[in-house]
């Protein structure tokens, strides 16, 4: 592994004495035995640690360098993606992918956040932060789909919309307002799924949709646990604190209603085998565009609004 969680140590150095025995077997058979004890081990250690993750260390995991990015599910899921560029007013933002492809036959339109690969990658888009053309031209392309009744499906993976001064002097805060806006009222079927971080409203402005669908080991939040702490408590060792208390698993999504499906992961993670992680993201696609359009389009809009409201209900007792 590139990239070592603390919590994953002790995985780690079972792999390293795996790797030896598999090398000392080679020359020696008789310790193959040793070696299959030694794997059983792996996974049941395996099985104990990613089974009590705290939500702080599911954080860790959704941000893995490793971790299988849009570009890569878009290789591995889809086939002819046409990939169309600019906002049509500013320019180009590479931290936002979106083109037309089809999947297992199904034409589709497709968007999501691109943090890229290695530092060059990295810095090219921005590590995932869109700017405000980012937005607008997932935009573009959401009406494109609208015009050619096209689904659409967006990969959410994000620490958020981009903070900086320039950002702000384009319009950031009214490009993720008019996504919202449009995202609600499109009568195409929008299904979002967050594959890693999906943080405040850079990760709104394109998960508005008739279903979300998260991975397992991704989160989703109004905040980062590190913005959350240093707001609170100006406090870097409180930020499992605030990963607890903010709520952002996918377990805990589910639980309040802010989701409708939940992606198993390969133990360890997406990145430990990215096509079976594809595969199952693909066949969980499939079926939740299938329910969705056996439905007319005032009924997806219905439902969709429906879905909105009900999010953030609360009754107060009286007395």
């Amino acid at each position: 592994m590139n990239e070592q969680l603390d919590f994953e140590k002790p995985l780690i150095e079972i792999q390293q004495k795996i790797n030896q025995l598999k090398e000392i077997c080679k020359t020696n058979p008789r310790r193959q035995s040793d070696l299959n004890k030694l794997k059983k081990k792996m996974a049941e250690i395996q099985e104990e640690i990613y089974s009590k993750l705290t939500p702080w260390q599911v954080c860790q995991l959704a941000r893995h360098s490793a971790r299988p990015n849009t570009s890569d599910y878009i290789k591995m899921m889809f086939e002819d993606f046409t990939e169309l560029h600019g906002d049509r007013l500013y320019g180009d933002d590479k931290s936002i992918i979106a083109g037309i492809a089809r999947l297992e036959g199904r034409s589709v339109v497709i968007i999501g956040h691109q943090k890229g690969k290695g530092m060059k990658d990295r810095i090219a888009t921005n590590f995932g932060m869109p700017h405000p053309e980012g937005y607008r031209k997932a935009l573009r392309v959401m009406r494109l789909a609208e015009k050619f009744n096209k689904p659409i499906i967006t990969f959410v993976d994000t620490p958020g919309a981009y903070p900086g001064v320039e950002a702000e002097e384009r319009g950031q805060s009214e490009a993720i307002a008019r996504n919202l806006l449009v995202m609600s009222q499109l009568s195409v079927p929008i299904v979002s799924v967050v594959i890693g971080e999906g943080g405040s409203g850079g990760a709104l402005a394109i998960s508005v949709a008739d279903q979300i669908l998260m991975l397992q080991y991704s989160v989703y939040s109004v905040i980062s646990p590190e913005g959350c702490a240093a707001i609170l408590w100006n406090d870097p060792a409180k930020n499992s604190d605030a990963a607890e208390m903010l709520k952002l698993t996918a377990l805990d999504l589910k639980n309040l209603g802010i989701i409708e499906t939940i992606i198993p992961e390969p133990v360890g993670g997406a990145h430990r085998d990215p096509e079976a992680m594809a595969s199952e993201i693909s066949r969980t696609l499939c079926k939740q565009l299938s329910d969705l359009e056996s439905l007319s389009p005032e009924e997806r809009l219905e439902q969709r609004y429906k879905r909105l409201r009900s999010i953030g209900e609360y009754s107060e007792n009286e007395g």
